[in-house]
C-alpha cells in the first residue's frame, strides 16, 4: 500500500524542456513511489524544482497535481514478455531486439537527423549542451543497416543511489529520449515538427554502477496518426538487458518553427485525456 501525502520535486538539473523536467525522470521518479514496473502517463509538463502533491487513486494508481491540475499518473503493471536473443537473462522484460556491440554504438552516436539543430540542446539526457558529469550525453544515431538505434553511456558517480547503483529514475530517464529520436527518425517527420513524451511503461532488472561501460538501444515500434511507439532497452558490456521500455510519443509543431518559440505544450508532458488509447502501445 502506497503511504498518504507523498511529494514529487524535480530539482532542475534533470530538465527535459526549459522549465520543466525531462519527462522519463519524472515518469521513473513517480513510478519509485509504487516500487514496481510501471505505466506513467504524462498530462501535462511537470515543473521544476517545486513541491508537487502525489496521492493515490483507484486500483493502485498514484496522480501527481499541481494546484489541482493534473499532470501524471502511474500503475503498476505485469509485464511478462519473453526477450528476444538475450540468452542467460532470466527475468520477464520487455522485449528487445539483438543485441548491440560496443563498437556499433560508438559508431552510431551522434548519427541522428536530431543533432542537425537539436531542439532541446539542454536536456539532461540527450542535450548535447549538457557537461559530461552534468548531463548523461546520451546522443543516440542509426545504427548502419538496421531499424535500430544506439548510444554509449557511462553513469556518472553523482547520479548513484545510496546503495551504490544508479537510482531507478535515473536509468529511465537513459530509457526515455533514445526512443523518441529513434521515433521521430524512423517516422521522418517534416521540418518543423517535434514530439513529446506521453506515455511511459518501464521495468528495471539490474541497476549499473557508476563507471560500468553501458549502452542504450531503441527502435521504432509503428506508427498511428500523431502518435509514435518505440522500445528502449539499456544492456550492460556482456550485452544483458538491464532494463527495458516502451514509450507513446506525440508530435507537435517544434518550438523552433514558429516566431513566439513556445515551450508549453512541447517536449515532454501536456497530453490531453483523450490523446491517448488505455496502453502504451499506437492505437
Amino acid at each position: 500500500m502506497v503511504a498518504p501525502d507523498l511529494e514529487l520535486c524535480v530539482a532542475p538539473r534533470f530538465c527535459g524542456p526549459p522549465g520543466f523536467a525531462n519527462g522519463g525522470f519524472a515518469s521513473g521518479a513517480l513510478a519509485a513511489l509504487l516500487g514496481a514496473a510501471a505505466e506513467v502517463t504524462l498530462r501535462r509538463p511537470v515543473p521544476l524544482d517545486r513541491s508537487l502533491r502525489v496521492r493515490p487513486d483507484r486500483d493502485g494508481t498514484l496522480v501527481v497535481e499541481d494546484g489541482g491540475v493534473l499532470l501524471a499518473e502511474a500503475r503498476p503493471v505485469d509485464i511478462a514478455v519473453e526477450l528476444l536473443a538475450v540468452p542467460g537473462v532470466a527475468m520477464p522484460l520487455l522485449a528487445a531486439p539483438a543485441a548491440v556491440t560496443p563498437e556499433a554504438a560508438d559508431a552510431a552516436a551522434g548519427r541522428s537527423r536530431y543533432y542537425d539543430e537539436p531542439v532541446f540542446p539542454g536536456c539532461f539526457v540527450c542535450g548535447p549542451a549538457r557537461a559530461p558529469g552534468d548531463g548523461l550525453r546520451i546522443l543516440p544515431g542509426q545504427v548502419a543497416g538496421r531499424a535500430l538505434w544506439a548510444a554509449p553511456w557511462t553513469p556518472d558517480p553523482s547520479v548513484a543511489g545510496a546503495d551504490g547503483r544508479v537510482r531507478p529514475e535515473v536509468v529511465w530517464a537513459a530509457l526515455d529520449c533514445p526512443s523518441g529520436i529513434a521515433a521521430a527518425d524512423a517516422a521522418a517527420l517534416p521540418a518543423g515538427t517535434a514530439v513529446l513524451l506521453g506515455r511511459m511503461t518501464a521495468n528495471l532488472g539490474e541497476l549499473p554502477r557508476p563507471g560500468d561501460r553501458c549502452r542504450v538501444i531503441a527502435w521504432p515500434l509503428g506508427r498511428d496518426g500523431r502518435k509514435l511507439a518505440a522500445g528502449s532497452a539499456l544492456l550492460s558490456l556482456g550485452g544483458a538487458v538491464l532494463a527495458a521500455a516502451e514509450a507513446v510519443w506525440i508530435t507537435v509543431p517544434s518550438p523552433l518553427s514558429g516566431p513566439g518559440r513556445p515551450r508549453r505544450g512541447t517536449g515532454e508532458g501536456a497530453v490531453r485525456p483523450d490523446a491517448l488509447s488505455n496502453r502504451g502501445g499506437p492505437g
